[in-house]
């Protein structure tokens, strides 16, 4: 199989506000030639940048030797900007895809891909981008290898919150639907408030996301005893290396 079938480009995320791209092709151009660096910078997030190499093996060399490495005093997070790991992308041709919209734009593949890992095998996440901004258009796919995996995922995250907005979820079409206008009373990049998210969540949804933890601090009785006085809970599923949970009420208030 040619090199063509093999990720060339990185992600590199947590960088320091100064970091430059020249800087950056510098450091990680160490490894092996680079195509191309480009940074992103927003107001609400620290910078990130995509780091393209003229060969597979050259970025794969830079991702184990720069992820987790400290850059400018930072710990600087590298992963495939695509497919993760070192494998040929999979085809994926008959797997189940899930469109989710109304996605936030600080949320990164790598969150998104957590967000919905409790549910099964994902053979594909993937966050549409504007082609010359880079930035997310506010929506995403998500496939699993097992249709009943998917269906599950579809029905548990369809309104739950991720970021700063409740998203959607269905089965996926060839032509994404429109964005859906701001909910009233929920303005874009506004962390909601309970009311909010309480009159525009449907009566049967009653998960809750849970996240944000430290790796390895949260259990299942602790998140049953913080959780249980707000009401009698159906089921607690707790990821403890992930550090998020979902939480099942038997009713929604």
């Amino acid at each position: 199989m040619t090199d063509e079938a093999y990720p060339k480009t990185l992600y590199v995320g947590n960088l320091d506000q100064s970091v430059t791209e020249d800087l950056l092709c510098a450091l990680f151009g160490q490894m092996g030639a680079v195509k191309s660096c480009k940074i992103i910078r927003e107001a609400s997030s620290d910078p990130y940048a995509f780091i393209e190499y003229a060969s597979h093996q050259s970025a794969q060399t830079a991702l184990a030797a720069m992820n987790k490495r400290l850059f400018l005093k930072k710990e600087i997070k590298v992963n495939w900007a695509t497919s993760p790991g070192n494998q040929p992308k999979t085809d994926t041709s008959q797997h189940h895809h899930i469109f989710v919209g109304d996605l936030s734009p600080e949320i990164e593949t790598e969150t998104l891909r957590e967000a919905f890992a409790p549910f099964g095998e994902i053979s594909n996440c993937r966050i549409v981008r504007d082609p010359q901004t880079l930035k997310s258009k506010g929506y995403a796919f998500v496939s699993f290898v097992k249709k009943a995996e998917a269906e599950n995922a579809i029905q548990m995250m369809n309104g739950q919150w991720l970021g700063s907005r409740s998203i959607r979820t269905n089965w996926s079409t060839r032509k994404p639907p429109a964005p859906r206008e701001n909910t009233k009373g929920i303005k874009s990049g506004k962390t909601p408030g309970f009311e909010e998210i309480y009159n525009n969540t449907g009566p049967t949804n009653t998960t809750v996301y849970c996240g944000g933890f430290p790796p390895n601090t949260i259990s299942d009785n602790l998140i049953k005893t913080h959780f249980g006085q707000f009401g009698s809970i159906h089921d607690v599923r707790v990821f403890k290396d992930k550090g998020y949970a979902f939480i099942k009420f038997i009713s929604k208030e």
